[in-house]
């Protein structure tokens, strides 16, 4: 179980319904259904694999796995935040490759 120097407290809701049969669980395995709910979440979020995708395109698009690409991007984002760049519309672009 977690010491006290790495816990964190959040309170969360449920239904009244599923607190019952949470409860009527817990007693069933004689614990507390504090300690019940707690365990249940933990051993769940221990079970899963959480992994961190640097791709940060939804669908994995591969154009995003070259570092070149992502640079590129990265840059254009701190242009956009140092104000040196501009939208366009389309007529604008239109108007400017002369289509």
């Amino acid at each position: 179980m977690a010491t006290a120097l790495n816990i964190k407290r959040k309170n969360i809701d449920l239904p009244v319904d599923t607190l019952q049969k949470l409860s009527i669980m817990a007693v069933a395995q004689g614990k507390s259904l504090k300690n019940f709910i707690e365990t249940i979440l933990i051993t769940k979020a221990n079970s899963v694999a959480v992994t961190v995708d640097e791709n940060p395109s939804p669908s994995g698009d591969p154009w995003f796995n070259d570092p070149e690409n992502v640079a590129s991007v990265k840059r254009g984002m701190d242009d956009i935040k140092a104000g040196k760049s501009r939208a366009y519309s389309m007529d604008e672009i239109r108007d400017l490759l002369g289509v």
